[in-house]
């Protein structure tokens, strides 16, 4: 079977000394593009980014969901679409090695979305505050019980076939961004499923999980963006 062709979409705030990492460890073999949007950052996040090889676009204005469109915009202009989006933070907490995992249910079973789920993988101590896995567990029951879809994560490492990214029309610019595309999933009727994916503690401090202001802020975007789409 001939390998489809597979962008990623890396959004990254302040994160010279972990992008490079992260790009660096993506298996080359399986894509063929790798996007770093460098989201307002004030470091030297796009050199480390460039200097693995990435393509890196600037997006000044600041949010996790506003960085996503970005990448996908340029996605968009491509002259040549991809098969397939995987989403990966650039705080290597994830582990990059692992995207084969995430795109053989699009490949082989024709899957549409897979969410890398942290709660079914490994997790090393401390990686996620419990104001995360907290959020996460009310998040999943949520959409459980008004969307009628099972998952056990919100998630970032994630893949979903290009068309259907652009059919779902995603639109949130912040903290919303994960959670809406599983509600968007779940309404426009996706085949969806999750593999197990690791998780190590981030290089870095967290701007959302880090704080309080931002772990509330993220919260609230979450609850309301599963309410909003009812």
């Amino acid at each position: 079977m001939k390998r489809p062709k597979i962008s990623v979409i890396i959004p990254a705030f302040n994160e010279e000394n972990a992008v490079g990492l992260v790009v660096k460890a993506i298996p080359s073999e399986w894509v063929d593009h790798v996007i770093v949007v460098n989201n307002a950052s004030t470091d030297d996040t796009r050199r480390s980014a460039e200097k693995e090889g990435a393509i890196v676009i600037d997006q000044p204005a600041k949010g996790y969901g506003n960085a996503c469109l970005k990448g996908i915009e340029y996605v968009n202009n491509m002259s040549e679409k991809p098969d397939i989006i995987v989403f990966l933070d650039a705080d290597y907490s994830d582990y990059p090695e692992e995207l084969p995992l995430l795109v053989k249910p699009i490949i082989e079973d024709n899957v549409d979305m897979v969410i890398g789920s942290r709660a079914l993988g490994n997790r090393d101590n401390g990686s996620m505050t419990f104001p995360q896995i907290f959020g996460n567990w009310l998040a999943t029951r949520l959409l459980k019980l008004f969307y009628n879809y099972t998952f056990t994560d919100l998630g970032p490492f994630r893949a979903i076939k290009y068309e259907q990214l652009i059919a779902i029309n995603m639109v949130d610019k912040t903290y919303g961004w994960t959670v809406e595309m599983q509600v968007k999933a779940a309404k426009h009727k996706l085949v969806c499923t999750e593999v197990p994916v690791n998780y190590r503690n981030r290089i870095g401090t967290s701007k959302v999980s880090g704080t309080v202001k931002g772990a509330v802020s993220a919260g609230y975007k979450i609850l309301y963006t599963i309410f909003k789409y009812l």
